[in-house]
């Protein structure tokens, strides 16, 4: 690898115009946002749960019901896989770090057209990329993408940003969204492992809610028959379920064509699966301004009893 290929993150962290300072929760240091870069006129959501369990797909038709809906939408992926927005442009659309490294982070030669793509129903779509592997922080590529986006004025018409964020929150990177967000909605299934993580994710956003707005719109059971355990868990620590999206084959298969379900035929299932989006993102757009939900989440072991057999 050259020296052009490698991210400096010392010289992007000073780009994104983030500094590390503060606290966000007992022991823990983390990037805090600079004020300049608050996303203003926009309703905002960031989008997290397991790995795999279905955030882009949520993402995506959350996008495509809000465009329906009527609103202008910004769909933010920030994975390094940079597939969270492939259903609504049909491609893999190339990411912000990767335009970056071509202009040797020169920000101010990029033009909107360079990391910007329209999708379905005119979702403008943009894939934040990240680090290779084991050398720096998504969070950084964050603040980035969201400073070229204030740049170039491309938040000034938008109703709706979404934040696709990859897997648990482990760590601040992962969690920069947060700083953005007016609400984060968790993706679970009825199952231990992705209770399991919503429980770490809700305690992020309570951490990330000490000095920030974000707060938490609720949970998606995504891919799930029943709901018993996600409502479970939901009733003990004072959470809510805000939809639910049964295992529908006409999901897999809007996948494979890289379509979202709003692009589909009329099939049962798809108007089904189409109309429980539709409400969604309805209560995401209504959630901004009502009270926010507060839970309490519970400690590891009490997780285990609470969902565990005997």
């Amino acid at each position: 690898m050259s020296p052009r290929d490698e991210i400096d993150v010392p010289r992007l962290r000073a780009a994104s115009g983030q500094t590390r300072r503060g606290e966000d929760g007992e022991g823990s240091v983390q990037v805090h946002m600079d004020a300049s870069m608050k996303i203003e006129g926009a309703k905002v959501f960031s989008v997290y749960g397991k790995g795999g369990i279905g955030k882009s797909t949520t993402s995506s038709n959350i996008s495509a019901a809000f465009a329906t809906l009527g609103k202008r939408v910004l769909q933010i992926g920030c994975d390094p896989k940079h597939d969270s927005t492939f259903t609504l442009t049909g491609s893999l659309v190339p990411t912000v770090i990767d335009i970056l490294k071509e202009v040797d982070f020169h920000a101010e030669e990029l033009r909107p057209e360079d990391f910007m793509f329209e999708g379905f129903g005119g979702v403008m779509c943009v894939e934040a990329g990240g680090p290779p592997a084991g050398t720096g922080c998504g969070g950084y590529v964050v603040g980035q993408t969201v400073k070229l986006l204030k740049q170039h004025h491309m938040l000034e018409d938008t109703d709706v940003v979404i934040f696709d964020v990859l897997g648990d929150v482990v760590c601040g990177g992962f969690a920069a969204p947060l700083q953005h967000a007016d609400r984060a909605l968790v993706v679970t299934a009825n199952d231990f492992d992705s209770i399991y993580a919503m429980n770490r994710i809700i305690a992020a956003v309570e951490a990330k809610s000490k000095n920030y707005g974000v707060r938490l719109a609720g949970c998606v059971a995504n891919r799930s028959k029943a709901t018993d355990e996600v409502d479970r868990y939901c009733d003990a620590v004072g959470f809510k379920r805000i939809a639910h999206m049964p295992d529908y084959d006409a999901i897999r298969r809007s996948r494979l064509k890289k379509k979202t379900l709003f692009e589909m035929p009329e099939e049962d299932d798809i108007l089904a699966a189409r109309a429980e989006y539709i409400s969604l993102a309805e209560k995401l757009w209504n959630s901004v301004g009502d009270d926010p939900l507060t839970p309490s989440p519970l400690p590891d072991r009490e997780i285990f009893e609470l969902l565990g057999f005997d």
